[in-house]
């Protein structure tokens, strides 16, 4: 579905959200790597509460999105990235390092240029959300299965 007349470039206001993302992702490089760092994982470090700092400014960054017109497909991988960062970077000492390394609002910047400047990302959600929702019902299920399996083991019912 990409084609020239989704093109157009990156609405002024983003422009502003995109130093913003910097400062939470990449403001800061380790001497002599190209290692860079902002102030999401420093935040981070704070218990729960750093977790809901990045993805309110996450969510932010999709406000913005969406006020300029996105496509909910592009929306829909701006919500997957921020919460996988939320997520995973909850999760005591992984999250800590997790959040160094995957920096979901520089994915996100990275996904609002391509959609507005390349006409990339265009369309419905509507295929990943059934996939997700798939995914989702065979965790469930499959959780249901493993716990009567463990339950006849060990009780022997």
């Amino acid at each position: 579905m990409d084609n020239l007349s989704d093109k157009r470039p990156i609405p002024e206001e983003l422009k502003n959200v995109q130093k913003f993302v910097r400062l939470m992702d990449s403001a800061f490089k380790i001497p002599g790597t190209n290692f860079t760092f902002g102030l999401d994982p420093i935040i981070n470090l704070i218990p729960y509460g750093g977790a809901a700092v990045g993805y309110i400014i996450g969510i932010y960054l999709m406000f913005a999105m969406y006020k300029n017109g996105a496509s909910s497909k592009v929306m829909g991988k701006m919500i997957g990235n921020i919460t996988i960062d939320a997520l995973i970077g909850a999760i005591p000492l992984l999250g800590d390092i997790f959040d160094f390394y995957f920096k979901a609002n520089e994915r996100n910047m990275i996904l609002a240029i391509e959609h507005f400047e390349e006409g990339k990302h265009q369309g419905s959600i509507l295929p990943y959300l059934i996939l997700i929702v798939l995914i989702f019902l065979l965790i469930i299920i499959g959780s249901i299965i493993a716990t009567i399996f463990a339950l006849k083991l060990l009780f022997g019912v």
